[in-house]
């Protein structure tokens, strides 16, 4: 039984799988199982890739997905100790897997889930740990008032939430948890689940130590009108917790920031952007789950 089962989704992308994969092999030194949902993969992308990475067990799935659905494919078959999720477009630099398992040993019992701290691919800092995220945050961060701290402590710390690019998580514990919330497309389902475990008594932490590099700036943007949506509805879904009036007050001022940002975008002729602009106000007040806003608009891109 292997130590902990690493899972990846990936979209058709082995420019990003293959490095990820390389730099698993070349520093864990765990027992340590893989498994790659191939999403909405090509044949010739599918079949290269089982033959370079025979070790992989690659599950198949042509069928539209979100972050969480993907995830969930391969973790209801994991049966070891931990589990950790990893993006497509990382790289391990050292032994970061090793080094979050032997973390558990210095927590204490009500600990769930720790996460590494994430680079960007020049070696600067991305994020390490993540601080509370209340519902008039994320507001103000749609007027650009407010920006997530980047870093939020040194060594082994104790954080309110991880980023769904890499943390290592008590099995048991996520399959109590009920694995990530479906209810939601892209965002927020590591806020969500952060969020989940502390609710019912465990603690999340961060180990500035173990390090994971994110190139998610080098991935493509031409899914934005239909991602974006889809991400705004659910992270409303998410912070207004049940109550149509809270909804209805954060959605309101979500509203005005994105109808501020595509009247700008259409007077500066930028196409790409007032389309994306456009679709997230009309996505808000809605009855559409996010992953019907983003099949809507991903069949029209």
């Amino acid at each position: 039984m292997p130590a902990v089962s690493i899972v990846i989704v990936c979209m058709n992308r082995p420019d990003n799988l293959g490095p990820c994969l390389d730099s698993i092999k070349q520093h864990t030194t765990s027992e340590y199982e893989v498994y790659v949902v191939a999403y909405r993969f090509s044949t010739d992308n599918l079949s290269a890739m089982k033959a370079a990475y025979p070790w992989v067990n690659f599950i198949i799935n042509n069928s539209i997905s979100g972050f969480s659905e993907n995830n969930n494919l391969a973790l209801k078959e994991v049966k070891s100790e931990y589990c950790f999720i990893l993006n497509d477009d990382t790289e391990l630099p050292g032994p970061t897997i090793d080094r979050l398992i032997a973390d558990f040993s210095a927590l204490p019992p009500d600990a769930a889930i720790v996460a590494a701290k994430l680079l960007n691919a020049d070696g600067s800092l991305q994020l390490c740990g993540r601080p509370d995220y209340p519902p008039f945050r994320y507001v103000l961060q749609q007027w650009h008032l407010y920006s997530e701290p980047t870093d939020n402590g040194k060594g082994l710390f104790r954080t309110f939430n991880v980023s769904g690019a890499a943390f290592l998580i008590k099995t048991a514990i996520f399959k109590e948890l009920g694995w990530f919330d479906e209810r939601y497309f892209f965002t927020p389902e590591d806020i969500a689940l952060s969020t989940l475990a502390r609710r019912r008594g465990y603690s999340v932490w961060c180990d500035s130590d173990a390090e994971v590099i994110h190139k998610w700036r080098t991935t493509a943007s031409r899914l934005a009108p239909a991602l974006r949506p889809a991400s705004i509805r659910g992270s409303l879904i998410f912070f207004s917790d049940g109550s149509s009036l809270r909804y209805l007050v954060l959605g309101a001022g979500v509203w005005a920031a994105e109808m501020v940002k595509r009247i700008k975008a259409l007077i500066q002729g930028r196409r790409q952007d007032y389309l994306t602009y456009k679709h997230n106000t009309r996505s808000i007040f809605t009855h559409r789950t996010p992953k019907q806003i983003f099949i809507k608009y991903f069949n029209e891109i």
